[in-house]
């Protein structure tokens, strides 16, 4: 139950979907994510930690970069909450907005990105 409700409360944030969503797309380090969704990297770091917490994301170090994709060892319930939420959301204005600028997100150097994102 109180793996239930942990997924539950991770998925009750519109940015924390988003992010979910994005990371179906495969691996994408904060700066990506920040780009995307429009948020302060501390934020964002935050919103990733309670998908963290909740067992639906995992977390790479490369360097100075933290990479964070889905969990591929998720739990059973952690992969139909999320099969479920990626159903839900597929035709959402927001979602495809968001997937449009991911494009161009992924386009760019990542090094390029951090950069002008700490300016």
């Amino acid at each position: 139950m109180r793996n239930l409700l942990t997924i539950c409360k991770a998925l009750s944030d519109p940015n924390r979907v988003r992010a979910l969503l994005l990371l179906s797309k495969g691996e994408l380090c904060v700066c990506q994510l920040r780009a995307v969704l429009g948020l302060a990297t501390s934020t964002v770091s935050a919103h990733v930690a309670v998908l963290r917490r909740a067992g639906l994301v995992r977390a790479r170090r490369q360097g100075r970069w933290m990479h964070y994709s889905i969990d591929p060892q998720a739990s059973p319930v952690a992969r139909q909450a999320m099969e479920w939420v990626f159903l839900q959301a597929a035709g959402d204005r927001q979602i495809k907005r968001d997937r449009a600028r991911l494009v161009r997100v992924l386009r760019m150097d990542k090094e390029e990105l951090c950069v002008r994102l700490r300016s």
